[in-house]
């Protein structure tokens, strides 16, 4: 993976082993995106051609990624965020009093801070369980399970196959998915799976997708009405929506946005995802083998975190010695994600430092 690590100019300065916060940026990407600003201040940017540009490219980038999903472009929207994606699908769902939604012990606040607003403006029960026992803890009466593919704390997997085979609804959290582990939304067998943009596909803060089950999208409502999830913009008033995925979008990503997007996936489909995925899962294993007990336990992800009796300041130090990783509030751990654009090198500085 020599030729995709040259393509991040980060490398020649540091160890950047923080992905899993946001993606190293291809230098094809940087390029991509000045090339739209300049075309944006030289041409203008609100002309009928521009925006008609710019919505063949939406288009294009949610084919692309519908691809990396397993699913076809129409049920997939653009957000924000992963976070967006949430907050979108608890928006859409006729979620109310009393009723039951399960979430584990395991999650980032873009879910648990959707679900705690949720709680309190419609008296949804959430209730919290260990990540583990995510299936086991599904009651008949339960809505929905609201939880991580991959945990953000650990590098755990979800028994998504267990989830399934529940009567409840499944949104998973795709953050620490989408471009670091195989993803197939089939397989997995979930209704709703929110991703991020910025992290594992190595594209900008502010672009997020959302998947949304076909059968689901025609009849929820659009929980962010705007221009972008209309069918049909000169009947607005009729609020004419989409009838599938795109009634989720949250408006229109900026044009140097997109560009930065789709020449972050140029340069990661050049090495192959199959080949990114194997690759970034074994040097992560790898890690986690020479940190030893320490280590938490995880699945076969790209997140490796273990613990420290101040992982804060551990972070410091290694940063001081030009090697970039996290540490996870709240928890004792020091958190490295391992990416295949990685070296062995890196990582045996990083356990020597550990």
């Amino acid at each position: 993976m020599n030729d995709l690590r040259a393509e991040f100019p980060v490398f020649e300065r540091l160890a950047y082993l923080n992905a899993g916060s946001n993606g190293p940026v291809p230098r094809r990407a940087v390029e991509a995106a000045e090339r739209s600003m300049r075309h944006q201040a030289l041409a203008g940017r609100g002309d009928k051609a521009a925006f008609e540009k710019n919505a063949e490219r939406i288009d294009q980038l949610r084919e692309r990624i519908s691809l990396l999903l397993g699913c076809e472009s129409a049920n997939l929207a653009l957000t924000g965020s992963t976070t967006d994606g949430v907050n979108a699908v608890l928006n859409a769902l006729d979620l109310g009093e009393g009723d039951d939604v399960v979430t584990s012990d395991e999650e980032h606040p873009g879910v648990l801070a959707p679900l705690a607003g949720l709680r309190e403006r419609r008296g949804v029960k959430v209730r919290v369980v260990a990540f583990e026992r995510l299936a086991d803890e599904v009651r008949p009466e339960t809505k929905l399970v609201a939880c991580s593919h991959v945990s953000w704390m650990n590098g755990a997997v979800v028994d998504s196959a267990a989830l399934a085979a529940t009567d409840a609804l499944v949104l998973l959290d795709g953050a620490q998915g989408l471009g670091a582990v195989p993803v197939g939304v089939e397989d997995l067998g979930c209704d709703f799976y929110a991703a991020s943009g910025q992290k594992w596909l190595c594209g900008p803060n502010g672009l997020g997708y959302l998947y949304v089950r076909p059968e689901l999208a025609r009849t929820l409502p659009a929980p962010w009405p705007n221009y972008g999830v209309l069918a049909d913009s000169t009947r607005a008033f009729e609020l004419d929506l989409h009838p599938d995925a795109r009634r989720f979008a949250i408006g229109f990503p900026a044009p140097h946005q997109i560009e930065w997007a789709l020449a972050a996936l140029d340069v990661l489909e050049a090495s192959g995802m199959d080949a990114i995925h194997a690759r970034a899962a074994e040097l992560a294993e790898r890690l986690a083998g020479e940190l030893g007990e320490r280590v938490a336990p995880r699945g076969r992800s790209t997140l490796v975190s273990w613990e420290d009796p101040d992982p804060e300041a551990a972070v410091a130090r290694m940063h001081s010695e030009g090697l970039i990783v996290r540490h996870l509030p709240g928890a004792a751990y020091v958190r490295a994600s391992v990416g295949a654009w990685s070296s062995e090198q890196e990582l045996d500085r990083l356990v020597e430092l550990a």
